[in-house]
């Protein structure tokens, strides 16, 4: 995992404003600190019901954060797949994001049998976690928090999408040819080809024929991880394949620009992207 971790380079902080930033960033991943206050966006719970799930799988409950409107329903369902930081207030804050435009949106802790990336101190103990979490397992516990939120009474599973943000954003790709009742998928700088492991012996640009729906790809034309030859590769598979995903390249635009809590934040390639995302789903039926 040597091209995530040139993503997240380590950032040195004096204790002072290791403390500043620890009180600024309650809520975040320890190792995502210092926290970008000045860009942090924070959304409300004012109008909707919020807060932490137990889910239901084969291999025992995990946790998981959800989000949906006050009234009505059923609404449609969009999984957040975290990034390796967790379900941290980011990913939290997503899912009010998308509670806010209607929908029940859930972020499961796929990571959490492993260890907890939230807590872990930098990002090589995180990279250490997150390489011991097999895919089969986080098919099946995407499975069951679908499921859960299906069963909560105020999910329709006739719409269901996913989205996800780099460790997720490759996960979205992935889950979206597992899953045949995904309607829509939304991938934001996922890796789409890098070297196998036992425990992912496979990467999106491996399973572009099992894709049964065209995927939103939302990627940064600088990320320093996820090469332009890689999204040129994954593009060309697609066509082959016959499917008509969409790949966006922001030119001059790093790794994590939908991060808000972190200096790679672009505030507006992020609002293009979300505003893209949101007219997606709804264009697949998952609105």
């Amino acid at each position: 995992m040597d091209d995530i971790k040139s993503l997240y380079p380590k950032t040195h902080v004096s204790r002072r404003g290791f403390v500043a930033a620890t009180t600024v960033g309650a809520g975040f991943a320890l190792a995502a600190q210092p926290i970008q206050a000045q860009t942090v966006i924070t959304t409300d719970a004012n109008g909707l019901m919020a807060g932490d799930a137990s889910i239901p799988t084969p291999n025992g409950a995990i946790y998981g954060y959800y989000a949906m409107p006050g009234t009505g329903g059923p609404f449609p369902i969009v999984v957040v797949i975290q990034e390796i930081f967790g379900v941290h207030e980011h990913i939290k804050d997503v899912c009010r994001r998308f509670a806010k435009a209607g929908y029940l949106a859930v972020a499961p802790d796929l990571h959490g049998r492993q260890g907890d990336t939230t807590k872990a101190p930098d990002i090589q103990a995180i990279l250490a976690i997150v390489s011991k979490v097999p895919d089969a397992q986080v098919y099946t516990d995407l499975d069951s928090t679908a499921a859960w939120a299906g069963a909560t009474g105020k999910g329709d599973l006739a719409r269901l999408g996913v989205t996800g943000f780099c460790w997720g954003g490759r996960m979205t790709w992935m889950y979206a040819a597992h899953n045949p009742r995904v309607r829509g998928a939304v991938a934001w700088y996922g890796p789409l080809a890098r070297p196998a492991t036992e425990l992912q012996p496979k990467n999106p640009i491996d399973i572009v024929e099992q894709l049964k729906i065209p995927v939103l790809g939302l990627y940064g034309g600088a990320d320093g991880g996820i090469p332009n030859d890689t999204v040129d590769k994954m593009r060309a598979a697609l066509r082959q394949a016959g499917n008509p995903s969409n790949i966006i390249l922001y030119p001059d635009t790093p790794h994590g620009f939908h991060a808000d809590f972190r200096p790679t934040y672009r505030a507006d390639k992020a609002k293009d992207g979300w505003e893209k995302a949101l007219a997606y789903f709804k264009d697949r039926g998952v609105a």
